[in-house]
């Protein structure tokens, strides 16, 4: 409909009753796509019992195992911080709280990409066995960033009243983190 009611002009397609309809019907298909679906979140504020979560969770996942796609047909930076913080506020069940175990795992084994230290913050919501277990294995792996990454969420889940902001991480990094304590 944008390119045959172009000839119109501006405020005349603007108005065109088929272009209308053809842009509300965009507009509700955009509501059930990511990332558009989940920008939002609940009405109530819980994102735990949401309906949207898998959504929230599918998201994070796509852009956590297969960046360079999500990067091509979803990149949303601020999307993607806003929901990590989210639900890392949210009391989840134990079958999310897997999920996002999970996706901890996976971030600290890849290079950092935009706003995944924002994933100390699940870390610390679903500290356990499992996932201090998991991010050991990672600290003690050939990867140079695993190492890195995974010791950098162990130290500051020892430390929950540790900010985790850009300072303390380029104070951990170059190895002068008792200088923070």
């Amino acid at each position: 409909m944008w390119l045959l009611t172009r000839p119109l002009g501006t405020d005349e397609q603007y108005r065109e009753p088929a272009f209308l309809r053809a842009r509300w019907r965009h507009e509700q298909a955009q509501k059930r796509s990511l990332p558009d679906g989940v920008w939002g979140g609940p009405a109530n504020g819980d994102l735990a019992t949401w309906p949207g979560l898998p959504y929230v969770l599918l998201f994070l996942e796509w852009e956590a195992r297969y960046p360079l796609e999500w990067t091509q047909h979803a990149k949303a930076w601020g999307t993607k911080q806003s929901l990590i913080r989210k639900v890392a506020r949210a009391r989840h069940e134990e079958a999310t709280k897997a999920k996002l175990t999970d996706l901890v795992e996976v971030i600290v084994h890849r290079a950092y990409r935009c706003k995944d230290r924002e994933y100390v913050r699940v870390a610390r919501a679903v500290d356990s066995t499992d996932l201090r277990g998991r991010l050991e294995r990672a600290a003690d792996s050939d990867s140079p960033w695993a190492r890195c990454h995974a010791g950098y969420v162990l130290w500051l889940l020892d430390r929950p009243d540790l900010p985790n902001t850009r300072r303390v991480w380029q104070t951990w990094v170059a190895g002068e983190a008792t200088s923070l304590l």
